[in-house]
Order: structure tokens, then sequence, then C-alpha cells
């Protein structure tokens, strides 16, 4: 796609990987005009997530912009051993800092492994919309894998196979593997508790077709033999997180990056836990996937 131009200000650039653009030449701590977000939305619709450099906000001003895309949806729940305080309900921080001994935000300094945020819901978000407030001199870095692509490039044996069917989505652990407060340990997944949704799904907005895994341990394709599912699952995670699906985000302070929960996968590197990493996060309320 050719670069778009607004008022001779706002560009979208495409990074030329399987997903994602830049988008410069505003400042999302204004407020925006309708015909510039109609412009940055149909960016977003094409090019599943965007990065805006050099953005100066509050939660305040986050939350704004965010709320531009649909209706904010609350924090996850919080991992079980987690003592973390939450100044605001809409507004996850994403840390490995502590402040007098507490941690100032979840999900620390480790490894996060691919997977849809909150995919575990009945009605997972839409979108997630990520700010850089400190970043760490390497590591942290996070890859965007694109589902439209994964489900088109699938062999027609396997496309023909997973037509129809339906996957367990694990609502007890997140993404580094860390037990959620009120859920008990599960060494089984056809016992996992969660929501069930369309391994296959339609975008509501462009209507194309794309994988939704969620997040590998402990899914359970829901009907199979338990071997069975391990091996279609496995198949699948191998194929759709391949590298020329993905695009991988090196972060700066001030880059806001956002992305369709509905047709994008994500993860984050692990980095050393003796440097800073905070980073806030909004997500959008969405509708059942089908």
């Amino acid at each position: 796609m050719p670069e778009i131009q607004l008022k001779d200000r706002l560009t979208v650039t495409p990074t030329g990987a399987a997903l994602a653009a830049d988008v410069a030449g505003i400042d999302l701590a204004r407020p925006l005009d309708d015909a510039t977000f109609a412009t940055i939305e149909r960016a977003w619709h094409e090019h599943l997530v965007l990065r805006f450099r050099g953005q100066t906000l509050d939660d305040d001003q986050l939350m704004r912009f965010s709320a531009r895309f649909g209706t904010l949806d609350r924090a996850p729940i919080q991992a079980a051993k987690s003592n973390e305080v939450r100044p605001n309900e809409w507004v996850t921080i994403i840390s490995n800092v502590k402040v007098d001994g507490k941690p100032i935000g979840g999900l620390g300094n480790y490894e996060s492994l691919w997977h849809t945020d909150m995919s575990y819901n009945d009605e997972p978000p839409i979108a997630s919309l990520l700010h850089a407030h400190e970043v760490p001199p390497a590591g942290g870095d996070t890859g965007f894998a694109n589902m439209y692509r994964a489900y088109d490039t699938l062999s027609a044996d396997l496309k023909a196979r997973v037509e129809g069917l339906t996957c367990k989505h694990d609502a007890s652990r997140n993404s580094v593997g860390e037990l959620r407060r009120g859920f008990s340990d599960n060494m089984d997944p056809r016992e996992t508790p969660g929501a069930v949704h369309p391994i296959v799904r339609t975008h509501p907005v462009t209507k194309r077709k794309a994988l939704f895994l969620g997040r590998r341990r402990s899914a359970y394709v829901t009907g199979l033999a338990l071997a069975d599912s391990e091996s279609l699952l496995d198949r699948l995670w191998t194929h759709a997180t391949q590298p020329a699906l993905c695009w991988f985000q090196q972060w700066r302070v001030g880059d806001l990056i956002i992305w369709d929960n509905r047709c994008v996968m994500h993860r984050r590197d692990a980095f050393e836990d003796t440097a800073r990493r905070v980073m806030h996060r909004t997500q959008i309320c969405g509708d059942r996937p089908y």
C-alpha cells in the first residue's frame, strides 16, 4: 500500500513485514478530528498493528485515544501471588519495577508466550494498546503474528480439518504462566476453565477469516480425543508462529502500539530483571467471536 497522507502531515508507512505500519505526523495527546481518526482506523484494519512513535501521554490521554476505538474494557484478573496496586481499573501497568518492595505492575521480566489477550472471556477485547514509559537497553521486544495470513496459508487438508471446530481457551493462567486469582491448578486440558471459541473466526469489519488460537497451554479442541487435540493444536501453532508471518517491535520510550486482537497474536521476549520496563496498557471491549 502506498503511503497515506492527510493534510500533508499524517503518514501511514507499512513496515514491509507480514503486518504493521508506522503512523507519523500526529500528537495523540491532542483530540483527533473525525477525518484523522477515520484514516487511522482504516490503516489499522489494513495493517492490523499500528505504531505511533514519540508519544507523551498520561493515562487520561491514553484512555481518551483508546476509547475512539470502542468502549474501554477493565484490566484482566491479577495473578494469585501478585500484590501490585492498580490505581486505575482501566489501565494495566506491565512492569518489573518495585517501589518499597512492592511491584507497580504485573508480568515481571519473564518471557510472555504467544497469545491473544483475554481470549478466555466469552467476549474478548477487540484491541489492546500499549504505551512505553521506560524500556530496557536490551530484550523485552514484542512480536506480532498475522492470523489472517496464517489461515490463508494453511494447507488445503488442514484448512478443511479445522473448519467448524472450536477450542477451549484457558482462563486459569496469564501469558507468563502465572496462576490467576480465584483459579486452581489443572493438569487436564479437557477440564480447563474458559470460553469456547471457533478456531477459524470471521472479522466483523473486514469479513476476512483468521485463525483464533488464544494461547497454547491447556488449550483443548472440543470433542476430540486429547491426543488428537494436542496433535492438531501443535500443527496449527507451528504454522501460525513461523517467522514469515511475524513482525517484531523493538521498543523506544514514547512508542504507542495498537493491535487488532481479533486477527493478531503477540508475545514478549524476556529481559534482565536489573533493567526497568514500564508499559501502560488499555483494552477495548469486544463481542463473541463467530
